[in-house]
């Protein structure tokens, strides 16, 4: 957020759940209205409404699919793809850890 990082975003194994967790000293302002700081986690059975929406769409979407042969369905590969290239103050970073290769 604002070049700073603010959390972690997790896919579960089966791509069918997701955690959003805010960095413990993150301060800064929260990257949703929707997604406070305080609450300091949020679960999802789908994939996050908030990053959902920082996708590309149409045109754009089906260019970056056939570019990067994606998945249309595959939206956190979609995620990591555009990640550095959002609208907005937030950037999506994936962890070079190969223990958290599921993380951004």
């Amino acid at each position: 957020m604002h070049g700073k990082r603010a959390g972690m975003l997790t896919e579960a194994e089966n791509k069918k759940e997701y955690l959003f967790e805010y960095d413990t000293g993150y301060g800064g302002p929260a990257i949703s209205v929707t997604m406070p700081v305080s609450a300091g986690e949020f679960r999802f059975e789908h994939f996050p409404p908030f990053f959902e929406g920082l996708l590309p769409e149409g045109a754009n979407l089906d260019m970056l699919l056939r570019t990067h042969k994606l998945d249309r369905d595959d939206l956190f590969g979609i995620l990591l793809t555009v990640g550095s290239d959002t609208v907005g103050a937030v950037t999506i970073k994936e962890v070079q850890n190969e223990a958290m290769s599921d993380h951004i």
